[in-house]
């Protein structure tokens, strides 16, 4: 599929994250307004709330977009998505006999300070990329017991706080939790030491489901998916996660990108999953492609330096979809909610240029990374800045996300000292 152009010129250029092809949802305030949904097109952003108001886009009897969030549309389900879609479209195609009606209701994105995109009603992240769980495996158990029986057969999660999401820009202060030095019998309260990153993609669940739902039936009720970094204290989650998991060391924040970008804006992406040694039980079996080729980047810049990119991999290197990950969220009967959040777990490659954390990037910390500064990393230092980028290149156009990312900041003074 090539660009389709638009009458907003800077919608147009080939490396511009937001085409007329994306059209991907976002919530935005300005110094005059409080915060409302907005739609990303090149260089400016949509009021809907004003478009509404207006009547330009009306697709139902009462509002949607009078609302600092995305989950009302969400609820009106799929046949309302696409008809939203077909109305932006034709609104900001070239040539469009509205846009003089459609222009005053642009907002310079520059302008424009974004905030969390929808509510986030439940926060689950999987553990569903080979390479990383066979990298951390190895570190952890050697080769030969790299993946725990029953990984090839069920999508691994946990669940986790939603709370704790936030969006692109958010500052990330250095948690404190309980450590366990080799050399040490007893544990200690401490800041962590050993911060890092996870380069995932996040799902939002668009239909509530109650019970069992197949993989389809998942494909289906996937609203969008935005970029998400599951920050986490290596040093808590060594000490905590045995026998029941992670815990806190993951409960410090979860930072995801500011738009989302629709399942139909990436349609024209879809790839297969990786080819598998164990046939999936008929519940989890594959019915199409469900991943998509999505580039991805982690860039790391110390506090006032330039940046490197740290690593550099594709969402298709997943072993399951979002899909498959959702319809086995269900099959015990746990309903899904409207704004449900499922993070894809760490994409990483085959090569060490493809890791996505500082965990398997430096081994552990054994082989720290070099930046193009000069100095090392082995995980996050106070003051560097991670972000992660992606996008998925078109004929003529690229599908982006926006950037997410966050500085990290000092550890608080020991929050028990009174």
């Amino acid at each position: 599929m090539p660009l389709t152009p638009s009458w907003v010129a800077s919608a147009n250029a080939p490396d511009h994250p937001f085409p007329l092809n994306n059209l991907p949802y976002g919530v935005f305030s300005t110094s005059d307004t409080d915060p409302r949904c907005g739609v990303a097109i090149g260089e400016m952003i949509l009021d809907m709330a004003a478009a509404e108001e207006t009547g330009l886009i009306s697709l139902i009897d009462d509002p949607l977009f009078d609302v600092p969030y995305w989950n009302d549309l969400m609820e009106e389900g799929p046949a309302v998505w696409a008809a939203l879609r077909e109305r932006l479209t034709a609104l900001l195609a070239e040539g469009a006999a509205e846009r003089d009606k459609v222009e005053p209701l642009l907002v310079p994105m520059a302008d424009a300070e974004l905030h969390l995109p929808f509510v986030v009603s439940e926060y689950t992240d999987f553990y569903a990329g080979r390479h990383h769980a066979t990298n951390v495996g190895t570190m952890f158990r050697g080769p030969e017991n790299a993946l725990p029986p029953n990984w090839l057969h069920i999508p691994i999660g946990y669940n986790g706080r939603a709370s704790s999401v936030v969006v692109d820009g958010t500052p990330i202060r250095r948690p404190w939790g309980q450590l366990k030095s080799p050399q040490h019998d007893l544990p200690a309260f401490l800041p962590c030491r050993r911060f890092d990153l996870e380069l995932e993609m996040g799902a939002i669940v668009g239909t509530a489901s109650d019970g069992p739902i197949t993989v389809q039936e998942a494909d289906d009720n996937i609203f969008g998916y935005v970029l998400l970094n599951d920050w986490s204290a290596r040093d808590i989650q060594a000490w905590e996660y045995q026998p029941l998991g992670p815990f806190q060391a993951k409960a410090t924040a979860t930072s995801i990108s500011p738009w989302i970008v629709t399942k139909a804006a990436l349609d024209p992406f879809r790839c297969d999953t990786p080819e598998r040694e164990f046939e999936l039980l008929d519940h989890l079996k594959d019915c199409g492609p469900m991943l998509y080729d999505i580039d991805l980047t982690v860039t790391l810049a110390p506090e006032g330096k330039d940046p490197t990119t740290i690593a550099q991999t594709n969402y298709r290197e997943m072993y399951y979809s979002a899909a498959q990950q959702l319809a086995h969220h269900t099959t015990a009967g746990s309903p899904m909610n409207v704004g449900d959040l499922l993070g894809s777990g760490t994409i990483s490659g085959a090569e060490k240029h493809e890791r996505g954390s500082l965990l398997e990037l430096s081994w552990g910390g054994k082989e720290p990374i070099t930046l193009d500064t000069g100095e090392v990393r082995s995980f996050l230092e106070d003051g560097d800045t991670l972000t992660l980028g992606g996008h998925a290149q078109g004929d003529g156009y690229r599908i982006g996300f926006g950037q997410c990312g966050g500085q990290v900041l000092p550890a608080m003074e020991d929050p028990y000292k009174r």
